[in-house]
């Protein structure tokens, strides 16, 4: 599989087209997250914060980016990162200091992280528009206020501080949600590997294994391609498939039970995101079968509305409505279809949403409603997950007994492409023909 990579030139393009949008005389103000620690004196792996990431393509902590717009509209781009230590660099790794900021990261000019105070100062001062994402990280919040403050006490020197203070999400984020040629081939990779771990875990599976061995075979192929899970992998065999976030991934996978995957990759820092729901013995039941065709139909349907002309609501009322018509069907649910769906009766057994938009982040940034506080129009190239899922509670005493505990969601990656909508998962089986088949054929016997 040839895999697609950013260059610093993408990065550059990015931050052109974002100080477009800040106009002249404009600053912006952007830092990485803090290092994390997960126990005693050990980090967890470090990840750069996705929007400093997609404007900058700098994964090292200990970093913030100034994009600093004259009166012509001319972008001056500054980093300010750690610095070359030849000590710290052989016990954590190497680091691109000042001069690989500027040769390497095309930044125009590079300062040391440990005199970002003295320095920034220069320049946010005499600015019309400062942009910041307050309410991300207080401690930095602080900072720029303090900086602010400071620029205010200077004005009888002539020194200002902006005028305005707008939220950088407001442009930004709006950036991030509509994806370009290059994001969208990292996102089919990241599908693509995603989708392959799903396979593996169909073929490897057998009954009496542990969930974590499965999410282990579904890790060793997220990592042949340099992937991590873009998220905490669910794997909920037998009715540990109805809790929605199940990541104990503790329990034994017993014979007659389904299991519920959702699992995905990040690849380049852009997330993969799958559900699917297969037997531990490759053989559906007459109960599993029935209430999986419903959400099938459901899924597929929804799809479908993901098109322009559509707003992002539109999958949702098509799903609730065809799950509610097959609850009633199976006998789930009685009344008249539209009053339970008005009364929404279904939430006892469909209590989530149908997606969400997918990117750097697996829950992506981008509003859901226009100014108006109408659901937003579908626009090509966006990424959304489609998702509907049945969940009868193991201790559901309202419905017979041979529906309890069977808990299924299916889940694809789908781009906006004007009336024919993109599953860039569509590699991972879904039909009951297909997993069982697949199964029978490719499934470990031992």
């Amino acid at each position: 599989m040839k895999l697609p990579v950013l260059n610093a030139e993408d990065f550059k393009q990015r931050r052109a087209k974002l100080a477009k949008k800040m106009g002249k005389n404009s600053v912006a103000i952007i830092a990485t997250r803090a290092e994390m620690l997960r126990n005693g004196d050990a980090d967890y792996k470090y990840r750069a914060e996705s929007s400093f990431y997609y404007l900058t393509g700098f994964a090292e902590p200990e970093a913030v980016a100034v994009l600093s717009t004259d009166n012509t509209g001319k972008l001056d781009y500054i980093l300010f990162c750690r610095e070359r230590n030849r000590d710290m660099e052989i016990w954590n790794g190497y680091r691109a200091g000042l001069a690989g900021a500027v040769e390497d990261y095309h930044a125009d000019q590079a300062f040391a992280i440990t005199d970002l105070d003295q320095e920034i100062l220069q320049f946010i001062q005499n600015k019309d528009k400062l942009y910041y994402r307050f309410g991300k990280d207080h401690a930095f919040d602080h900072k720029v206020t303090t900086w602010c403050k400071a620029l205010y006490d200077q004005h009888r020197q002539g020194v200002h501080a902006a005028k305005s203070i707008i939220p950088l999400d407001s442009i930004l984020d709006e950036m991030r949600v509509i994806k370009s040629k290059k994001e969208l081939d990292l996102m089919r990779a990241a599908a693509k590997i995603s989708a392959k771990a799903h396979l593996y875990a169909m073929q490897k599976i057998r009954p009496n294994m542990m969930e974590y061995q499965l999410e282990a075979e579904i890790n060793y192929i997220f990592g042949q391609y340099g992937c991590v899970p873009s998220y905490n992998s669910i794997v909920g065999g037998g009715a540990n498939g109805c809790i929605l976030h199940y990541v104990e991934n503790n329990q034994a996978l017993k014979s007659g039970d389904l299991v519920l995957i959702d699992a995905g990759c990040e690849y380049q820092h852009y997330a993969g995101d799958i559900t699917r729901t297969f037997p531990v013995n490759g053989k559906f039941t007459a109960e599993q079968k029935a209430v999986y065709e419903v959400v099938l139909n459901a899924e597929l349907a929804a799809i479908e509305q993901v098109k322009l002309g559509n707003h992002y609501r539109k999958p949702h009322e098509t799903t609730v409505k065809i799950l509610t018509e097959g609850l009633i069907d199976l006998g789930l649910l009685k009344g008249e279809l539209n009053e339970l769906i008005e009364t929404e009766k279904y939430r006892q057994f469909f209590m989530h949403g149908t997606g969400h938009w997918l990117g750097m982040d697996v829950h992506d940034v981008g509003d859901y409603k226009n100014d108006a506080g109408e659901w937003r129009a579908y626009e090509n190239n966006m990424v959304v997950t489609i998702e509907p899922g049945l969940y009868i509670a193991p201790d559901d005493m309202t419905v017979d007994e041979k529906w309890r505990g069977i808990g299924i969601r299916i889940e694809d990656d789908i781009v906006v492409r004007g009336d024919n909508p993109e599953n860039m998962t569509v590699d991972a089986i879904k039909t009951i023909a297909d997993i069982e088949y697949f199964m029978a054929e490719h499934t470990c016997k031992s």
